[in-house]
């Protein structure tokens, strides 16, 4: 667990996810107002479940001074490491700005650098192409929308992850 102050000077703790973290983390995804109008289709059923949580390396950011496992969780990722992917990264709504997601980022290349991975993949939602820009991932394609689950493209990005 690792804790480390926001430009606004709050703390932050990320922590492992654990499966009774599920229901929040759907709820976060769901209520994400970079999935509404022609994006909302794309996570009005999307459930994250407590097997996900268990599968994958999953972890979430919260209020430092919040207990262990009942506070407030302000954004989460989860890193699946075979094929090495950023399966999902998001931060709550009016968390943002205050470089949660920078923080999730910089752990999830740790984490991935102590896996032994040398890239993570992320196929990106378009509005948050220019955020993945920002934490230094590079673009190397497009994913093809998939009706009707995703019916549009997405970028893909890539995170080369330096050995220390």
């Amino acid at each position: 667990m690792s804790s480390r102050t926001s430009p606004v000077s709050r703390p932050i703790t990320i922590r492992r996810a654990v499966a009774r973290d599920a229901k929040r983390l759907t709820r976060l995804v769901r209520g994400s107002g970079a999935y509404e109008g022609m994006y909302a289709a794309a996570v009005a059923g999307y459930r994250v479940g407590p097997d996900y949580i268990e599968a994958h390396r999953a972890f979430v950011a919260v209020d430092a001074d919040a207990d262990e496992h009942g506070g407030r969780v302000i954004g989460f990722y989860s890193l699946v490491l075979a094929p090495p992917e950023l399966d999902l990264l998001f931060v709550s709504d009016e968390a943002q700005g205050r470089g949660i997601g920078r923080l999730l980022v910089a752990h999830m290349q740790s984490e991935a650098r102590a896996a032994g991975l040398e890239r993570v993949k992320v196929v990106s939602h378009v509005p948050a192409e220019d955020f993945y820009h920002r934490v230094g991932a590079v673009r190397t394609g497009t994913a093809l929308a998939n009706p009707p689950a995703v019916p549009w493209d997405r970028p893909e990005f890539e995170f080369r992850i330096p050995s220390e």
